[in-house]
């Protein structure tokens, strides 16, 4: 079993959904979208460059679709985490 594989099972099942649909609607968006693997987690890379990845937020345990560069957008919905 590969890397991602086992990072969708080991959530549980509504989470694990989730992120496999986010995945599934990422990569259905343009063909020079891959998924690859990189610092534990699923990338998504366009021709290439990373530009976003699947996590699960550690308090309030919820599947997300986190930005590269997300410093550069500006939205009242969106999180910016410090890291």
């Amino acid at each position: 079993m590969t890397p991602p594989d086992q990072f969708f099972l080991r959530q549980d099942p509504a989470t694990g959904g989730v992120l496999l649909a986010l995945k599934e609607m990422i990569l259905s968006q343009d063909k020079d979208i891959t998924s690859e693997w990189k610092y534990g987690m699923p990338f998504f890379c366009y021709k290439g460059r990373m530009f976003c990845y699947l996590w699960v937020h550690k308090r309030p345990g919820q599947p997300y679709p986190g930005i590269v560069e997300g410093k550069h957008f500006d939205h009242p919905l969106l999180i910016q985490d410090k890291w």
